[in-house]
């Protein structure tokens, strides 16, 4: 995977975690990050949680060793705006571009997440989300 793609690819999957990855780093919130995948975060369950958990496991110590990821990382956790993720994503790319060992195991992570459909559940989830195979009558929205 090219590190802009897996950049991209990373951003969009831990952006609605990072609260939680952060705040679960905190010795005193342990416990409430084992419930994190199926309480906090409706809809996407414990392996989506568990996934996401074994990357930030092995993101958090280069997060942490770099000032502007970490500050982007905790920007993002307090206000996922269009800045603050595009923040976070270029200081990953720039991460990246200077770890090839470690580009090959978020790669591999990512892949294995992929297989599992966890990143099609995070990308999913929201209001609104439509894939449609084959319908013969379709409503979209509240229905109110």
């Amino acid at each position: 995977m090219d590190i802009a793609t897996l950049a991209k690819d990373l951003t969009v999957l831990l952006v609605p975690f990072l609260p939680y990855l952060i705040k679960a780093g905190e010795k005193a919130l342990e416990k409430t990050g084992e419930q994190i995948g199926e309480k906090l975060i409706p809809d996407l369950g414990k392996e989506t949680w568990d996934r996401v958990q074994a990357l930030w496991s092995r993101l958090q110590p280069k997060v942490q060793a770099r000032p502007a990821l970490q500050e982007a990382a905790q920007d993002v956790a307090i206000k996922p705006d269009e800045d603050a993720v595009a923040s976070l994503r270029l200081q990953l790319k720039k991460l990246l571009t200077d770890d090839a060992a470690l580009v090959a195991e978020l790669s591999r992570l990512m892949s294995d997440a992929e297989r599992a459909g966890i990143i099609q559940n995070v990308l999913q989830h929201g209001k609104y989300n439509i894939n449609i195979g084959k319908a013969d009558h379709l409503d979209i929205g509240d229905k109110n």
